[in-house]
């Protein structure tokens, strides 16, 4: 009898422990990304989508809008795995508009600010393909806020690696550049905007498109990101 007894209650108290588990993680999936503040979380903005194709490649005719979602897609897959929490301003091939009627740009673009808004993240990082009349321009370049001293350290470091990068192919390195874009001001964290290489220029082209040279791009971005919270006091 005493034994049924044990039995019975030990039953309960494990029914009891295993219906509060539950409860909890019901209760943590429940929290909306905005209410919780991660010092890991990233919100990568790939540029562009939909019939906003940006520019495209000067031999392939490769759109920006696909490539800046690879380099997306694979820096968040990147990322993920380093124990990052990413949010994506897209994750398709789609644009963020409603509909394609007048003023659609605009409105992918609040969407875009919505969506940082509510990530609360950390760091924001748009990534672009640049290009330019003068076909010998090569390289990456990355863009911060002016006012933002966060933005134009992050900057500095990704600039830095990046032209380590290139620099194995023979290209002079270049200086992140203080610049007013949209995307830049969507949040009070250190945002930065990275024209990852020239798609008028062939030689950048073919590394962009190439997929070892990809995986070496987010390698960089994301080693630079780290350090960019380490040397905060972020991670």
């Amino acid at each position: 009898m005493k034994k049924s007894r044990l039995f019975l209650v030990t039953f309960l108290v494990c029914v009891y422990a295993f219906t509060l588990t539950v409860s909890v993680a019901a209760l943590i999936r429940s929290v909306p990304v905005s209410g919780v503040q991660s010092a890991m979380r990233v919100v990568i903005d790939a540029g562009h989508g939909g019939i906003d194709g940006g520019v495209t490649g000067k031999q392939t005719k490769t759109k920006e809008s696909d490539l800046n979602l690879k380099i997306a897609l694979l820096l968040g897959q990147r990322l993920e795995e380093n124990g990052f929490d990413v949010v994506y301003t897209r994750k398709t091939a789609s644009g963020l508009y409603d509909t394609t009627a007048k003023g659609f740009k605009k409105r992918d673009m609040l969407k875009r600010k919505e969506i940082i808004e509510n990530a609360n993240p950390s760091l924001v990082i748009s990534l672009h393909q640049n290009y330019i009349g003068a076909a010998y321009c090569r390289g990456a370049t990355v863009f911060y806020r002016k006012e933002s001293e966060g933005g134009k350290r992050f900057a500095e470091e990704m600039q830095s690696r990046l032209n380590g990068l290139y620099q194995k192919s023979g290209v002079k390195p270049r200086k992140s550049v203080a610049g007013e874009f949209f995307l830049l001001d969507c949040a009070d964290c250190p945002s930065i905007l990275v024209e990852c290489g020239f798609l008028s220029n062939v030689k950048d082209e073919s590394l962009l498109l190439s997929p070892i040279f990809q995986s070496e791009l987010v390698g960089v971005m994301s080693a630079s990101i780290t350090a960019y919270l380490a040397q905060s006091g972020s991670a």
